[in-house]
């Protein structure tokens, strides 16, 4: 059994790892909100107990044993924001917020029960997705909108939950998971996007657009939609 400071640290740093590769002390420090002296006293505690190596330059990696521990929060986490969004009806930009606060004391017990109501789910109301009881974990290859050009187009895979302004501003124009997107024009020097989601069109700027991930892309690139 770990404590909750351990766990919250494996899982951002499993989470940087999946956004970044490179998990830095001072991008660990930005997630968590600590200071940088405080982040290095627990990476040294962390690489004690071998649930994570760290390299100078190189950043922090994961030992198996970290990468388990961390899946089994993320696990935990996503289930929750899952069952707070279709048994309960939460808003998809209230979920995280609750489910930080559920993911440490959700017994194994009350786990399996919310898996099996919900169908045994791969994907979380925002597209992420929740790995299995062994640590199995199903990623769906996608790039950001931000990187998509006019003619192309493709689903929503996942929109990052960081951010619940975020989530409230692309769920009015229907950006959310599984939803048909085409790019009809992207303005220079990191410009808008101009998108067709259905029969509507709407503007997305290019940094928000870096947090909506787009799977099954095709189209040709300068294409007229």
């Amino acid at each position: 059994m770990y404590t909750e400071s351990i766990e919250n640290y494996l899982k951002a740093i499993y989470e940087i790892q999946r956004e970044k590769g490179k998990v830095s002390t001072n991008a660990l420090s930005e997630k968590l909100g600590v200071a940088p002296a405080s982040v290095t006293s627990m990476i040294k505690k962390l690489s004690e107990k071998k649930l994570l190596t760290h390299k100078r330059y190189q950043g922090v990696k994961l030992t198996q044993s970290g990468q388990k521990i961390a899946l089994e929060v993320v696990r935990h986490h996503r289930l929750i924001e899952l069952y707070l969004a279709e048994a309960l009806g939460v808003p998809w930009d209230q979920v995280h917020e609750e489910a930080e606060k559920w993911e440490h004391v959700l017994s194994e017990d009350l786990e399996d029960r919310m898996d099996a109501a919900l169908g045994h789910p791969t994907r979380d109301p925002h597209g992420s997705p929740i790995p299995s009881r062994d640590g199995t974990i199903i990623e769906l290859d996608s790039i950001p909108l931000a990187d998509m050009r006019p003619g192309q187009h493709g689903v929503v895979a996942e929109v990052s939950d960081r951010d619940p302004n975020l989530l409230r501003y692309v769920g009015k124009m229907g950006l959310y998971p599984k939803t048909r997107v085409k790019v009809v024009s992207v303005e220079p020097f990191s410009g808008p996007i101009t998108l067709k989601v259905g029969d509507a069109s709407h503007v997305l700027g290019a940094e928000a657009a870096q947090y909506v991930f787009i799977t099954d892309v095709k189209g040709n690139p300068g294409e007229v939609i």
